[in-house]
């Protein structure tokens, strides 16, 4: 069985060498590139994101990150957001300053800062997590770490109907003062606010099964 391969996409986001290390570490191969042709040839992209929104998907603008993501999902290949690149495959942000700033669109809703009595959320939160879930296979129960002040509150995509509907993304939700999307299993497109880089062996066994899978 040959190694997988998996682009992380190195669009300014800041410190990804703890992901490259990660992913490294469950059995990809794994290159830290805004090459193009690299991102859409690798078996899966990883799309890092850290720091405010604004400045995270302008980014990935210049990086063409929405084109890759697109032409990468339109063939049913592989990608993970995590933290501001979960937020970003978003339609919007309230952040900064409550300006909307649009996102790449790949799900409907909206980013908004949590309304908890603590903000940012930092530490170790457990999830709930749907049955059936490939990405958390083996570590439901687990915690992970989370480093956040804004999310995705409400998940809003009407579940598929029909004789030939796909199958219903899994949202898993975690809870910081209210309820919020901490990851999501849609097809080919998965991500999570949580960092699982930063999750001790519970983040390694969620990325060991995103890498299985590719």
């Amino acid at each position: 069985m040959s190694t997988p391969s998996v682009v992380v996409l190195d669009h300014g986001s800041g410190n990804v060498h703890s992901a490259v290390r990660a992913l490294e570490h469950v059995g990809a191969h794994v290159e830290l590139t805004a090459d193009r042709t690299r991102a859409l040839e690798a078996d899966g992209l990883f799309l890092p994101g850290v720091g405010n929104f604004h400045a995270c998907v302008r980014g990935m603008r210049a990086a063409e990150a929405p084109r890759i993501v697109d032409v990468r999902l339109s063939g049913g290949r592989p990608v993970l957001g995590v933290c501001v690149g979960m937020q970003a495959l978003f339609e919007s942000s309230t952040e900064p300053s409550d300006s909307v700033e649009a996102g790449l669109g790949e799900w409907p809703g909206t980013v908004e800062r949590l309304q908890a009595p603590v903000v940012p959320h930092m530490g170790w939160t457990e999830v709930d997590v749907p049955d059936g879930s490939a990405l958390f296979a083996g570590v439901e129960s687990e915690r992970f770490y989370f480093v956040h002040s804004y999310a995705v509150r409400t998940w809003t995509l009407a579940e598929p109907t029909g004789h030939f509907a796909a199958v219903a993304p899994r949202v898993t939700h975690a809870t910081h003062g209210e309820r919020f999307v901490a990851a999501v299993e849609n097809g080919p497109l998965s991500a999570t606010q949580f960092h699982p880089e930063k999750s001790g062996e519970a983040g390694l066994t969620l990325l060991e099964n995103w890498v299985r899978s590719l």
